[in-house]
C-alpha cells in the first residue's frame, strides 16, 4: 500500500508517450500519474517529446508560464533544443516538461560513437524511429542533468526513471554524465521478443533457445536491441510488467528484472452507479444502429454484442483466433442474435460514405461489403479484412470490423471507445504475445465479462489471484501456448456460447464479480513495487558511489 512510500527528493519519468497518446504505455502512465502524485506532489516530473505544433497543439498538455520559470531562464541547451513546462491532463495533473528535440541530431554520430565506447550500443544497424527515439531520449538526459543542477540536489535522493527502448539513451547519458542519479529502466516489452512473435516464429517453447543478440542480427533488430539490453544491465533497478515478460527479458536481455511491476488502473472512466446504464442504454443503441445500417439485418434488440481491440498485430494480439472463434461460435446452437466488433486501428482511410448518410438520414443503403465501418488504404494486404472475406458465419455471427481509433468523432459511431466498451456483453482478448494487457482490465472496470489468455500478464494476474471463470471473477483465463491453437478456438467459442445463453440474474452476478476483479488492481494496490524498485535503484546507486 501506500503508506510507506520513499521519501524522495525527486522523481523524473521519461516516455515517448508522456502527453502523446500512441498505446498502452500511455494508459500505464497517465493512470498511474494520479497515485504517484498523491505522493509526491511536483516532487514527480514527467518527460516527454515536444511534437506538437500551434497548428496541431496537445489535447493533453496545458502550459504554464510560471511553473519552473526560474530553470527555464537559466537552462543552457543546444540549438534546437527547447522546453515547455506545464501540467499533464489527467488524473493529479502532474508536472509535465515536453522537449523539443531537433537539435540533437546534429550531434548523432560523436553521441552514438560515445556510446558504443562506454557501453557497447550498436547503432550502426539502425533505422525507422531509431534515431527519432535516440535523439528525444538524450536531449531528455540533458533536462534532466539540468534540473538536478539548478535545484541542487547533489546528496539527495533522485531518480530517474526510463520505459522501454526508446528512452534507453537518456538513461546511459545520466550514467555517463550524472552517475549519482538513481535510474530505473522498465521494458514493457522487449523489442526482440515482440519482433519474434511478429515474424511468426514461436517464442514459448523454443525461449530457453533463443538467444537475444543472435536472433538481432537474424530479425535485423541489432540497434534496438543493443540499445535495450544496455539499458537493461546499466540501470540501478531493471523491473517489468509481468512474470511472463520477465522470464523474456532473462532469457532475450540476459538480466533478470529486479522486481516486476504490474500495471494498475484508476476507475475514473467508469461512469457512477447513476449514469452507468443510461451510458450502456446509449452505447447498445449506437452499435446496435450502426450494425442494422451496415448489413441491412434486422438484428434483436438483447443481440449479444461482443468486442476485441487493440494494437494492430494480427498475429500477436490474437486477431486470427479471435476471428476463427466467431467462425466455430456460429455453428453452435445460439439463443441471441451475435455481433462481433473487431476494434482495432489499422491503415484507415475514411468513413463508409453510404453508412455515414444512413445513420445521419435514415433510410436503407445496399452497402458493399456490409462489414467494415471505415475502408482502408491497403484493402488487398489488411489481414483481419483478408480473413473476413473467407469466413463464412451462416448468418448467425455478424462480425463488423471497425479499423479506425475510436476517439469520438470517427463519423460512424461518433463515441470514444469507453463509451461503446460500456454496452458489450463480452471481450475477447486472446493475446500470444500481451506483457501486461489493459484491453481486459479495461472490459472488467466497466462490469463486462471478458476472456484472455494465459500468454498475458493480466491473465496470469488473474489466475495468481482468483480462481479463472466468469462466476468467480468475471474472466476466463484460456490456457495458450505454441501448440494448441483449435483448442483455444474452441475454448473462446464455448466460453461465449455459455455467455449467450445466461439469464439476466447471472449476468448481474457476473458483471458485479467482473467489478470486483479491477478494484484488485488499482494503482494504489500496486505502487508498492515502484517502491520497492526505487528502494533498490537508490541503495545500487549509493554502493556505485562507495
Amino acid at each position: 500500500m501506500i503508506e510507506n512510500h520513499e521519501n524522495l527528493d525527486m522523481l523524473f519519468e521519461t516516455s515517448w508517450e508522456v502527453c502523446n497518446k500512441i498505446g498502452g504505455i500511455y494508459t500505464v502512465l497517465s493512470t498511474k500519474s494520479k497515485t504517484l502524485h498523491k505522493l509526491y506532489g511536483d516532487k514527480l516530473v514527467f518527460i516527454g517529446p515536444d511534437v506538437w505544433s500551434e497548428q496541431s497543439p496537445s489535447p493533453f498538455f496545458k502550459e504554464s508560464k510560471t511553473l519552473l520559470k526560474d530553470w527555464k531562464k537559466s537552462a543552457l541547451f543546444p540549438d534546437g533544443v527547447s522546453v515547455r513546462v506545464g501540467r499533464w491532463l489527467v488524473p493529479g495533473k502532474p508536472l509535465a516538461i515536453l522537449v523539443k528535440f531537433d537539435g540533437m541530431y546534429a550531434v548523432k554520430d560523436e553521441f552514438y560513437g560515445e556510446m558504443w565506447n562506454r557501453f557497447g550500443v550498436d547503432s550502426l544497424h539502425a533505422y525507422g524511429d531509431y534515431d527519432e527515439a535516440c535523439a528525444f531520449s538524450h536531449a531528455a538526459g540533458l533536462v534532466i542533468e539540468s534540473l538536478y543542477g539548478h535545484f541542487g540536489l547533489s546528496g539527495k535522493k533522485v531518480i530517474a526513471h526510463f520505459d522501454e527502448w526508446t528512452t534507453g539513451m537518456g538513461l546511459l547519458y545520466l550514467k555517463w554524465r550524472t552517475p549519482e542519479i538513481a535510474t530505473v529502466f522498465t521494458t514493457h516489452a522487449t523489442s526482440i521478443g515482440r519482433s519474434i512473435c511478429g515474424n511468426g516464429k514461436p517464442l514459448y517453447d523454443y525461449l530457453e533457445g533463443y538467444n537475444g543478440d543472435q536472433m538481432a542480427r537474424e530479425l535485423n533488430m541489432e540497434s534496438k536491441h543493443s540499445l535495450e539490453k544496455a539499458a537493461a544491465h546499466q540501470a540501478d533497478c531493471f523491473t517489468t510488467v509481468s512474470e511472463i515478460t520477465a522470464r523474456e527479458c532473462e532469457q532475450l536481455l540476459e538480466r533478470k528484472p529486479d522486481v516486476v511491476t504490474p500495471n494498475g488502473f484508476e476507475p475514473n472512466f467508469v461512469p457512477s452507479k447513476t449514469k452507468f446504464e443510461a451510458a450502456r442504454r446509449s452505447a447498445r443503441e449506437t452499435l446496435l444502429s450502426v450494425a442494422r445500417s451496415l448489413t441491412g439485418r434486422d438484428i434483436s434488440d438483447d443481440a449479444f454484442l461482443v468486442a476485441t481491440s487493440g494494437r494492430c498485430e494480427y498475429r500477436n494480439k490474437g486477431l486470427d483466433v479471435f476471428l476463427d472463434s466467431m467462425a466455430s461460435l456460429s455453428a453452435k446452437e445460439l439463443k441471441r442474435d451475435v455481433v462481433a466488433f473487431v476494434m482495432v486501428p489499422a491503415w484507415c482511410d475514411a468513413p463508409v460514405k453510404p453508412l455515414a448518410d444512413v445513420l445521419e438520414n435514415g433510410g436503407e443503403a445496399n452497402i458493399t461489403p456490409p462489414y467494415m465501418t471505415h475502408t482502408v488504404h491497403n484493402p488487398g494486404e489488411d489481414a483481419i479484412l483478408c480473413r473476413m472475406r473467407s469466413i463464412d458465419t451462416h448468418g448467425a455471427v455478424t462480425i463488423i470490423y471497425t479499423p479506425c481509433y475510436l476517439n469520438g468523432d470517427d463519423g460512424i459511431f461518433n463515441k470514444s471507445y469507453y463509451d461503446l466498451l460500456i454496452g458489450m456483453d463480452a471481450t475477447v482478448f486472446p493475446s500470444y504475445y500481451e506483457p501486461w494487457g489493459y484491453t481486459p482490465l479495461e472490459s472488467v472496470a466497466f462490469g463486462v465479462p471478458t476472456v484472455t489468455t494465459s500468454l498475458s500478464g493480466f491473465g496470469q494476474w488473474v489466475c495468481g489471484s482468483f480462481t479463472s471463470d466468469f462466476e468467480n471473477c468475471g474472466v476466463v483465463v484460456v490456457e495458450r501456448n505454441d501448440s494448441n491453437y483449435q483448442m483455444v478456438v474452441d475454448s473462446i467459442a464455448k466460453s461465449l456460447e455459455y455467455l449467450c445463453g445466461c439469464d439476466a440474474d447471472v449476468e448481474t452476478m457476473i458483471a458485479a464479480k467482473a467489478r470486483a476483479t479491477a478494484s484488485c488492481a488499482k494503482w494504489e494496490q500496486f505502487v508498492s513495487f515502484y517502491e520497492t524498485a526505487f528502494q533498490i535503484a537508490l541503495a545500487n546507486e549509493a554502493a556505485r558511489q562507495k
